[in-house]
């Protein structure tokens, strides 16, 4: 049995690089294509990662939308729905936000205050990535999708804990050098090989593995 899930990055970017920008309402970046391969990719995983950051301000659900893809995982002897999970340093976190009161499905935070956590969810107290794919793995996560934000990116890509990424860029520029970012400073990997990239209407798909994982395809 592996020590840790195979984890997939999942994002989507300007071409600039920035995956949000400053305005109020969130930034759509995904067009309906985009969004119908990132709920595939979801049905195939065990687990979907997100930061606090991305909670507070995107408000996901982190579920897989299609009911035929849920059956299909029902049909396979796997939950309805991915296990969702939070990393957050503070522990501070709105129990009303859609990932803990929509969807069936169990959910885990991961926080290095766990005595501020007031969500319905397990908590366990660690922030440290490696720790956290070690629990992930006993807790049966094969796969795990990292969503997000900047700096969930940057810590598992920098721990090299990172084995794909799915990176749609969206036909377009934000401008602003203050927005949020794919990834942020760090001890990035060196190298990566280009899997994979597929052009959907102006959007394109590039797929990136990473570590031992570059020789494959």
């Amino acid at each position: 049995m592996s020590k840790r899930p195979y984890v997939l990055l999942s994002a989507a970017m300007s071409v600039d690089g920035c995956i949000d920008d400053r305005m109020p309402d969130r930034l759509i970046l995904s067009d309906a294509a985009d969004l119908d391969r990132v709920d595939a990719a979801r049905a195939g995983v065990d687990a979907i990662l997100v930061g606090a950051t991305t909670v507070r301000r995107d408000d996901p659900r982190l579920l897989v939308r299609s009911a035929e893809r849920v059956a299909e995982r029902v049909a396979s002897g796997r939950p309805p729905q991915p296990l969702r999970v939070v990393l957050s340093g503070s522990g501070e976190l709105d129990p009303s936000a859609r990932l803990f009161t929509t969807g069936d499905g169990s959910r885990v935070v991961y926080t290095s205050r766990p005595e501020r956590v007031v969500v319905p969810a397990d908590v366990v107290g660690t922030v440290d990535p490696a720790r956290v794919l070690a629990d992930l793995r006993g807790r049966g996560v094969e796969r795990l999708m990292v969503e997000g934000g900047t700096s969930v990116h940057t810590l598992f890509l920098a721990a090299g804990l990172v084995d794909e990424i799915q990176l749609v860029v969206a036909p377009f520029f934000v401008g602003d050098p203050d927005a949020p970012r794919f990834v942020g400073a760090g001890a990035l990997p060196p190298a990566m090989r280009l899997a994979e990239a597929r052009p959907m209407g102006d959007h394109v798909l590039l797929r990136y593995l990473l570590g031992e994982n570059r020789g494959r395809s």
